[in-house]
């Protein structure tokens, strides 16, 4: 495999960009070739298979979807009562910023889906996110634990799919759909305590 991270990050973000404009079916190593300026086979080089290649994505994926550390700090000062609402709402605000880099997300589930070894390459980036997310819940001492952090995953992608989709009330605002999700969600899971 070629060692040019410079090179590999390129085609990675001309593959992300692919798969969130023109989904699954467009996605060939010579389609990034083109898409990435570079000559025919590059991109084969560096991701030899189609498995290679969404693995490549997911870790470029998560790589440019990752929290600034700054806003993250943010966060982590908002009153208690709120933050679980705030920290979605982010999450949200993230996703829509980048919608070519959600629509892949997306594309690379369902392709892990109907592909085993995307799914087994894709499910520890997933996991990776999701116990970052429990610890952070759990740090903040917020209702629920794991299983409440699970549900606002759930809440989130649903969301997400919503706004980059076709819209169920397009005059919701994606982020505001958030907040009170997770209001009601962490409100009824500190009632059950």
């Amino acid at each position: 495999m070629a060692a040019n991270p410079a090179r590999r990050a390129a085609l990675a973000d001309a593959a992300v960009r692919l798969l969130g404009a023109e989904g699954g079916r467009a996605l060939t190593h010579r389609a990034v070739d083109t898409a990435a300026g570079v000559p025919t086979g590059t991109c084969a080089n560096y991701f030899p298979t189609r498995a290679e290649l969404m693995v490549g994505l997911a870790e470029r994926i998560f790589t440019l979807l990752a929290p600034d550390a700054s806003r993250l700090a943010e966060l982590a000062a908002v009153e208690e009562g709120d933050a679980a609402p705030a920290y979605l709402a982010h999450v949200v605000e993230r996703l829509l910023a980048h919608p070519h880099l959600a629509t892949a997300l997306v594309e690379l589930r369902l392709e892990a889906a109907r592909t085993p070894a995307v799914a087994a390459r894709l499910a520890p980036f997933l996991q990776a996110g999701l116990d970052d997310d429990v610890a952070f819940h759990t740090a903040r001492g917020l209702p629920g634990g794991r299983e409440t952090v699970v549900l606002l995953h759930h809440v989130a992608q649903g969301i997400v799919l919503d706004a980059l989709t076709v819209p169920l009330d397009p005059a919701c605002d994606p982020r505001e759909v958030a907040q009170e999700a997770a209001r009601r969600l962490v409100r009824a899971d500190g009632h059950r305590r």
